[in-house]
């Protein structure tokens, strides 16, 4: 069993107050249109009409040429964090496709664990990619925007 694990409150809180993203600037505020707006806080929908934060984050402790940066939403309002052990979230089960990558210790993609997993097949290909010792963590991303969904820790 793995853990899939959402932006910790800590961050998000900062980044509501106005922290800089991984760019440096400030987050934009939007409202969201209640489709593709996933919150990596709660991991679930930004509903229509509500506000939003839209920022470039960056999933790393410090710059390094694997530190993937991308565009990712957050409620503007206070969430309960996701912290669901055994099911999936919301944002997890609408998407044909996500990409997958593994990392290791040292926050670098570890070569030859990078795939396209269909969403039917994504616990099957996490498990495989866990199955390399040298995996620390995973990244499910958007297969088609690259866009940063959330971290899955070993259990």
């Amino acid at each position: 069993m793995h853990k899939i694990s959402a932006l910790p409150t800590e961050q998000v809180q900062t980044y509501r107050m106005g922290a800089p993203d991984g760019y440096g600037n400030p987050p934009e505020r939007a409202i969201s249109d209640g489709g593709g707006n996933p919150c990596r806080h709660c991991l679930k929908y930004i509903p229509a009409g509500k506000e939003m934060l839209v920022l470039a984050h960056r999933p790393f402790p410090e710059t390094q040429p694997y530190a993937e940066t991308g565009p990712i939403f957050l409620c503007a309002e206070p969430c309960a964090r996701y912290e669901d052990k055994d099911g999936v979230p919301e944002t997890l089960t609408d998407s044909a496709n996500y990409l997958i990558k593994g990392y290791g210790s040292d926050n670098r993609i570890v070569y030859g664990t990078g795939i396209i997993a269909p969403q039917a097949q994504l616990t099957e290909a996490v498990a495989n990619i866990f199955i390399r010792p040298n995996v620390a963590y995973i990244h499910i991303r958007s297969a088609l925007n690259n866009c940063y969904h959330s971290r899955i820790d070993r259990a």
